[in-house]
């Protein structure tokens, strides 16, 4: 998923898509503890997907702060 994508979402679908990818994650790691995965990069791009929803997360809910804080102010 590119960062345009995320960025087309609503908050409530980037937290169950960190949800699930929390979930992917767990999963891997735990397979990767047991015998050692075909593709063991795929445990460095879950996290990095997980950290890219997390920004794209933070920045939309300080958006929306600040717009409520404007909107207030005037």
């Amino acid at each position: 998923m590119k960062y345009k994508e995320i960025n087309n979402l609503t908050i409530k679908e980037i937290n169950s898509k960190i949800f699930e990818e929390l979930g992917i994650l767990k999963k891997l790691k735990f397979s990767h503890a047991i015998s050692p995965i075909d593709n063991p990069l795929r445990i460095k791009n879950t996290r990095r997907m997980i950290a890219r929803l997390y920004t794209a997360l933070k920045f939309k809910s300080d958006n929306k702060t600040n717009i409520q804080v404007n909107s207030n102010s005037k």
